[in-house]
């Protein structure tokens, strides 16, 4: 069954969403961790965001991400494959907000770019309102399609770490 794509507006309770769910992944990801980083819109204060808290798990290596996989399904974390094709593992977690992990490599590019975009969202308020309205629109354009959603923001989000990167 689809899963409506809806955008709402920012709420003050995700940070700390993310800090509980963090110091959670933490806890039962132990010393495999080598960091914890909340990316996505609702890392961006003030951004309209769906309401699911994205976190990046860089890993030690990939023997962790294969320990650390089965830690998050023992939990109730759904699996849902290597989406960038990169050595990042996606995992679900319904609730409110809901939650998605990625457990990424070391020196992981996807990872990397993710962290490029939230800063410059953080730091670019016009920026940062360009890519609400863009959400917003595509949530409209695709209500129960999330990969058409998420493949719609991919020139965007390219364009802004390009920008970063030059910059």
């Amino acid at each position: 069954m689809p899963t409506p794509v809806e955008v709402v507006a920012y709420d003050d309770a995700w940070p700390q969403a993310y800090a509980a769910m963090s110091k959670h992944l933490a806890s039962l990801l132990g010393l495999a961790v080598i960091a914890i980083d909340h990316v996505g819109s609702t890392a961006v204060p003030g951004l309209a965001a769906k309401p699911v808290i994205d976190i990046d798990v860089t890993m030690c290596g990939p023997e962790a991400i294969g320990a650390g996989s089965a830690a998050l399904a023992a939990v109730g974390f759904a699996a849902r494959g290597n989406r960038y094709d990169d050595g990042v593992w996606a995992f679900a977690k319904t609730g409110s907000p809901g939650q998605r992990v990625y457990l990424c490599p070391p020196f992981s590019d996807t990872h990397h770019r993710r962290l490029i975009f939230r800063d410059q969202l953080r730091q670019n308020g016009e920026m940062a309102v360009a890519y609400a309205a863009l959400k917003r629109r595509l949530s409209a354009e695709f209500p129960f399609d999330g990969d058409s959603y998420t493949a719609a923001k991919t020139q965007f989000i390219a364009e802004v770490v390009e920008l970063a990167k030059r910059g």
